[in-house]
């Protein structure tokens, strides 16, 4: 592993493509060369909300809004959240994001990966779902 490493997050390819339309996902871990840190770019287009969630069997992660403005559902809770507000959430919390109307753009930090991932999905049970 090097001593440091610079990655400029919206240069690397999107993750997410067509399988969630208006989400764009950019991981920079392996970009980095880290070992214990995870590091991605989130972009949620206006208004859009996250049909599907997801918690982790090991990971505490912590989201950064660096624009925009939205929601996060955190089990069965709706935060509001705007621009530099940090949310950490303890692993088995299952997490969505909602956008505003100029849309939603997060950092999410990450601690080690477990080998093999270990990322759970499932359906954002969102409480004012019609």
């Amino acid at each position: 592993m090097s001593r440091f490493s610079t990655v400029n997050l919206l240069e690397v390819d999107d993750s997410v493509g067509d399988r969630a339309p208006g989400i764009e996902g950019r991981f920079g871990r392996k970009h980095l060369d880290s070992r214990d840190l995870g590091i991605s770019h989130w972009h949620y287009a206006a208004n859009l909300r996250s049909p599907m969630a997801h918690s982790h069997r090991e990971q505490e992660e912590a989201y950064v809004v660096v624009a925009g403005s939205g929601r996060v559902l955190l089990d069965d809770e709706v935060h509001e959240l705007r621009v530099w507000d940090v949310v950490r959430v303890a692993p088995e919390v299952v997490r969505a994001f909602e956008a505003g109307p100029d849309g939603l753009d997060i950092i999410a930090v990450g601690g080690p990966k477990p080998e093999g991932g270990d990322g759970v999905m499932g359906t954002a049970a969102w409480p004012d779902a019609q």
